[in-house]
């Protein structure tokens, strides 16, 4: 990659340094794309970041450092033999060991975890704490199965991924598919196979050295970054503000918690099926009971309160979504990837949204984006907004290494003040980069210079 004078030329690079030979490389190339498109204000500033014959930062920074791929073979409750493929990739260790999530889903491939992998090298160079970037996970579907069959399959996963992990290695979390009781699970077999009992994953149940408040951390993490990206833009906080959140997993779940305890109204949630509307503020421990107890469809929401409005996925709009079709002060995308669309950014608009915060990992689509960034619309984006997760992950490895217990107070004021931390930050590279106010661009400058400044030190 030669010398970059300007966006044009830019892009023009970036197409030429990724060669998509699938079409399960459409998100990766988008979230590339997005990152190296933005940090442009950091090319022109400083040619040590730009000029490849010299550090070759942006092809060093967008290739794995390896991609680890694996059968995984289990037994279900018929006995009946069932395949599964695993991946674990490895993306950057420059500021410490590789650290990222675990996705179990029937939707996970290669494409997908380079995407989310090449995000978390970023996301966790914004925390300011010494983690690499790395993410993995399999196309196994936890849903329909019963415990037994989540232990084993868990077992067996872990059989192959313990050789490329450890506390200084690699550690990995948990994921869309993967919660308290899946790692669980797989740090029984590590220990098994190992007889070593160290922080090799985090989100662990407590007894097994996991952090409290590590099921909350990304929730609570994303409205504190609201909370204080709306006071340095000088707008109102979220207290008794109607807001609009998507999603029933973890991340939605406990940001609509903690939408609850600044006095926000959360009046929607979202799955795979429909969305609830529940003007006088959602039910969080009947979603709690449906979603991560018995695990049922959102449609039994209005059973127990049938004033409630259920949307089914075939009365959404064409190509938009119902939940961002809801005036909203404050709007929290916590789904999945690309699940904000132009029409849906168009509805924001035309409702007065004031803020639009990424739970979900890049839930807006490239044209969402550039729509919402002509506007003056405060924009969190994922990367920035929802490190909470992996702060407190941060926070559990601490606590693993000197064998230490934080209370859940501790823990959610070092998140908070991290998040706070991060969003100051990204405010701040904004400002000097000559691009004040835009989040996006403050928080892949900031996270990218973090990065190659390592990457440069350590040499080739």
């Amino acid at each position: 990659m030669r010398k970059i004078n300007n966006i044009e030329e830019a892009k023009i690079e970036i197409a030429k340094l990724h060669n998509l030979d699938c079409k399960e490389d459409d998100v990766f190339y988008q979230a590339m794309e997005e990152v190296l498109l933005s940090i442009f204000p950091l090319f022109e500033s400083d040619e040590m970041y730009n000029n490849s014959e010299k550090n070759g930062i942006i092809k060093r920074l967008i290739t794995p450092d390896r991609i680890i791929k694996f059968k995984v073979t289990w037994l279900d409750d018929n006995n009946i033999v069932q395949v599964n493929t695993g991946y674990r990739v490895q993306f950057n260790n420059a500021l410490g060991p590789y650290k990222g999530g675990l996705r179990f889903h029937p939707t996970v491939n290669e494409g997908i975890l380079k995407f989310l992998g090449f995000e978390q090298i970023l996301k966790n160079a914004l925390t300011g704490l010494p983690l690499g970037g790395a993410k993995g996970g399999s196309d196994f579907d936890p849903k329909g199965k019963s415990d037994f069959e989540v232990m084993k399959f868990c077992s067996a996963f872990m059989k192959e991924l313990h050789k490329y992990i450890g506390p200084r290695i690699d550690v990995p979390a948990g994921d869309i598919g993967v919660g308290g009781r899946e790692i669980a699970y797989m740090f029984g077999t590590y220990k098994k196979i190992t007889s070593s009992f160290e922080g090799v994953l985090t989100g662990k149940p407590y007894f097994f050295g996991g952090s409290l408040m590590r099921p909350e951390a990304t929730g609570y993490g994303v409205v504190y970054f609201t909370q204080k990206m709306l006071e340095l833009e000088g707008k109102e906080s979220l207290k008794g503000k109607i807001c609009t959140v998507s999603g029933a997993g973890n991340v939605a779940l406990h940001a609509i918690e903690k939408l609850y305890q600044l006095e926000a109204i959360p009046v929607t949630c979202t799955d795979s099926k429909g969305m609830i509307y529940d003007a006088r503020g959602v039910d969080l421990p009947l979603l709690k009971e449906l979603k991560l107890k018995r695990r049922v469809s959102l449609e039994e929401y209005i059973i127990a309160h049938p004033e409630a409005e259920y949307i089914p996925v075939e009365k959404y709009p064409e190509n938009g979504h119902a939940v961002w079709d809801i005036p909203s002060y404050g709007a929290f995308p916590c789904a999945t990837q690309n699940e904000l669309t132009i029409v849906d950014a168009n509805n924001l608009i035309k409702n007065g949204t004031v803020s639009i915060t990424e739970g979900a990992n890049m839930p807006s689509t490239t044209e969402a984006m550039h729509k919402i960034a002509s506007t003056d619309i405060c924009f969190a984006p994922a990367k920035a907004a929802n490190a909470g997760g992996v702060a407190v992950s941060g926070f559990e490895m601490s606590q693993n290494a000197s064998m230490q217990k934080w209370t859940f107070e501790e823990v959610d004021l070092k998140l908070k003040a991290t998040m706070e931390d991060i969003c100051l930050n990204v405010s701040n590279t904004a400002k000097e980069y000559g691009v004040e106010g835009n989040y996006v661009d403050g928080a892949n400058i900031a996270g990218f210079k973090r990065v190659a400044d390592a990457m440069i030190a350590e040499g080739i």
